[in-house]
């Protein structure tokens, strides 16, 4: 699974609300991340109620799904695992999505990557120097 944490925020701020701040679905997104870590599915007996929710609510935005294995136990009994994992679309639809976010923020303010052509070493404070400018005290 591809899916990084920025597209994740920018698939949950379109699913929702759009208005939504960056925080918030940053927030969600995060958390819902963390519980995969490196792998593309986790199994559902892992969560707490409130997580599930949380999943549950990012199944209705059609970012996740649900599928199941059954197994057998050793004293014959079968067994069904549930598992969540990110729906195959998901990664695109997110990507989609913070296309459309940076899109729609150029739009907002056609002027907002004027910088991004200076090399940082222009940038006293990005660049790391000590700047030798003091502070008058009066």
């Amino acid at each position: 699974m591809g899916l990084t944490l920025a597209q994740l925020t920018s698939a949950i701020r379109s699913k929702v609300d759009t208005d939504m701040e960056v925080v918030v679905a940053e927030s969600i997104a995060e958390h819902a991340l963390g519980f995969f870590g490196f792998s593309n599915r986790i199994i559902d007996n892992a969560l707490e109620p409130t997580d599930r929710n949380l999943f549950y609510q990012l199944q209705d935005y059609d970012l996740l799904t649900t599928e199941s294995e059954e197994t057998t136990l050793w004293d014959g009994r079968e067994w069904r695992i549930h598992y969540w994992k990110f729906k195959a679309n998901a990664e695109e639809f997110a990507r989609a999505a913070a296309e459309a976010a940076l899109l729609n923020q150029k739009e907002k303010d056609p002027y907002s990557d004027v910088y991004d052509d200076v090399p940082v070493s222009l940038w006293k404070e990005r660049s790391g120097e000590e700047d030798d400018y003091e502070e008058p005290l009066f």
